[in-house]
This record gives structure tokens, sequence and C-alpha cells, in this order.
């Protein structure tokens, strides 16, 4: 697998994978476990998660460089995201798929069983690997709450637990999400995913 541009021969033979950059590592350690060469990942800038209407126009733009490196196959490594269904009219104009769901979080737990824990989830944070590994860069900073810690129950205040979805059997991440929870004033629970319906999506390319 490679991040950089192939030519045009190699290119047409490959999958290019567009996916956000918080599911990235987990992409490459899927690939690895099923074995792929044939993958090529780009990631779109994980930040976009917390400015959702940048997602569609951003995947639009990676799937037209994608066509013009030579891509024929090409896949979208993201659910909806907050896009309201933008990012399906995206898709849909380009001929291309994306992984089903509506979030992340759902397709680590499996699209249908998610669904079916319904108001459980509504007032569920969730954390998964790359929460717990990025808490203070990409939640507690960009929302000022090193700043403004009082900002906490306003912004968290209707959730009553932090669920970690961890895709992965790792202590360390493990004590993150502990440490995230409290910090955020939720209760603590666990729930090992793997990767999911990730794994599904993928080895079928």
């Amino acid at each position: 697998m490679s991040e950089h541009s192939q030519s045009p021969d190699l290119a047409s033979k490959k999958v290019r994978v567009i996916a956000c950059g918080m599911i990235g590592r987990e992409v490459l350690a899927v690939n690895r476990q099923l074995g792929h060469d044939h993958v090529d990942l780009k990631c779109i800038d994980a930040n976009y998660h917390h400015y959702p209407d940048k997602i569609a126009p951003a995947v639009d733009r990676a799937i037209r460089k994608a066509r013009d490196e030579g891509f024929e196959h090409i896949f979208i490594g993201y659910a909806d995201c907050g896009t309201g269904g933008e990012l399906d009219k995206v898709c849909a104009a380009h001929g291309v798929e994306r992984i089903e769901g509506p979030h992340c979080f759902s397709f680590y737990v499996g699209n249908q069983a998610f669904e079916a824990a319904g108001d459980d989830m509504m007032t569920t944070f969730f954390i998964t690997d790359f929460l717990a590994r990025h808490f203070e860069a990409f939640l507690i900073r960009p929302l000022g709450l090193d700043r403004f810690p009082e900002l906490r129950d306003t912004y968290f205040g209707h959730y009553e637990r932090a669920l970690y979805l961890a895709q992965t059997d790792d202590p360390e991440l493990e004590q993150k999400a502990r440490i995230a929870a409290k910090r955020l004033g939720l209760r603590y629970e666990r729930q090992y995913t793997g990767y999911g319906e990730l794994t599904d999506a993928l080895a079928a390319l």
C-alpha cells in the first residue's frame, strides 16, 4: 500500500480508498490483516469531523484527483458523517460507493446493532481508538475546554455515559479513554468492537 501517486497503468489496477483521517490507521490495519496489496490510501483531514459541511466537497475534489491520476476503482472510507446526504450525492455523481452507516461509531458496532440500541445511543458520547489517542488535540483544545473548563457541562451535560468503542486491546488506550470520560464527567463503559463492518467493506475491494 502506498500513499504516493502511481503511474497510470499501475493506478488502474489499484483501488484508491479516500478515507477520513480518523480511520486511516484502521484502514491500514485492516488491509494488512486482509493481505491487500492493491489498496492506495488517501486521507482527508480528520478535523473535518468538526465541520461536516466540508466533507462532501473535499471528497469530490479527492475523487477528481484520483481519476486524474488514473485510478479507475475508488472507494470512500466515510459513513455519512453528518453530511446530511451530501456525501451520497457526490458518490452517486462519480459512481463510487462508501461505507454504509451514519457514522464510524455505527459501523464499528455494526449498523443493525447500533440502530437496534436506539435511545441508549442518544445519550452516549463515543470514544474510539483515534479519539482516545488524540483526545486533547482533537477535542479539548478545539472546544476551548483547556481555557474554559466551565463549558464542559454546556457541551456534554446531556450525555449520560462515555462508551469506549475499542478497535484494539490496548491497555494504554483504555486508560486514556477512562481519563477522557472522567474529564468529561461521564460514566465510563467499554465495548470491544474490533474494526466492525469496516473489515467487510474493505474485504470486498
